[in-house]
């Protein structure tokens, strides 16, 4: 669930104001702040954040993801923080936000990106995909392992689902995982995971 705030701001005076503590986020000038995720949407974070960490390692690449990075849509005065963001590190010397404002906005800099669906699933299947796609960012996850998203989007029933968008031609293309599949990501395609175990990473507790 968000809650936003009523005064329109630019970017320039949200990154400035934004607190340490507290998760916020800019959508269209509005200031929106996102609410404590639940327990299982956590250990799925940390989970992906595991694994794609030892791939990356693994694999030499000069990767790394942080804790808390705004990602600035091109001409629009929104600022996401996603739940895992992964950063090609040398192409940050060409991000002109990176130094002062943890921020990034060259689809170069962002390899792949994931977003855990809660109550607000609209932002990620709808602003957040276009936002990205226009972006660049090659790859982006939609982790939807409750269910939530709307008909359109994870069929109909719905069940839970593994969103992957791929930027082919400046436009994504879709692939949809579920239950034991094995995912199949153009960012590391020898990552060996299914969904079953993202999503029982989640239902540990």
């Amino acid at each position: 669930m968000t809650q936003a705030l009523p005064k329109l701001v630019s970017f320039e005076e949200f990154a400035n104001w934004k607190p340490d503590n507290g998760r916020y986020e800019l959508h269209n000038g509005t200031i929106v702040e996102i609410s404590q995720p639940l327990g299982d949407h956590e250990e799925i974070i940390a989970f992906l954040v595991e694994k794609f960490t030892l791939e990356y390692t693994r694999l030499n690449l000069p990767y790394g993801i942080p804790k808390t990075v705004l990602v600035k849509p091109p001409e629009s005065e929104t600022g996401y923080s996603p739940d895992v963001l992964l950063l090609n590190r040398p192409n940050l010397a060409t991000e002109p936000r990176w130094k002062n404002q943890s921020t990034v906005s060259y689809g170069e800099s962002i390899p792949l990106v994931i977003e855990v669906v809660s109550t607000n699933w609209r932002d990620d299947y709808l602003d957040k995909a276009g936002d990205y796609e226009e972006i660049g960012i090659p790859e982006y996850w939609i982790v939807d392992y409750l269910g939530l998203g709307g008909r359109r989007f994870i069929g109909n029933p719905k069940q839970p689902t593994i969103s992957i968008y791929q930027l082919v031609e400046g436009e994504y293309q879709v692939s949809q995982f579920r239950k034991g599949e094995r995912i199949v990501s153009p960012t590391f395609p020898e990552l060996n995971l299914t969904v079953q175990e993202i999503f029982d990473a989640g239902l540990q507790s």
